[in-house]
């Protein structure tokens, strides 16, 4: 999954997130505020909101099938502690959990 363009699409995403967050900071600390800086932090998540997003279920959505087929961090019954839990299925329900 890691050679998936979509952890590159969401990766890029943060990093211009995080620069634009703390160079924001950062000026506001030292009461020197560019205009371009505070237009960059309040105006850049119309794009990259979406991006992130896109990036993130796009990269969950290529996991499933390994998910699925390895059984990655799921526990199954019969076990000690008599739950059962089912990553794939999780994975499933954090991608809906993105709709509201």
């Amino acid at each position: 999954i890691q050679n998936e363009e979509s952890v590159i699409l969401f990766l890029v995403v943060w990093t211009v997130t995080e620069i634009t967050r703390y160079s924001f900071y950062t000026f506001n600390l030292l009461n020197h505020l560019p205009y371009f800086i505070k237009w960059a932090r309040y105006n850049f998540f119309i794009v990259l909101y979406p991006a992130g997003v896109a990036g993130e279920l796009l990269t969950i959505y290529a996991a499933l099938p390994y998910v699925k087929k390895t059984g990655m961090f799921s526990l199954r019954l019969p076990n000690k502690y008599n739950v059962s839990f089912d990553y794939y299925y999780f994975l499933i329900i954090v991608m809906f959990s993105y709709v509201p």
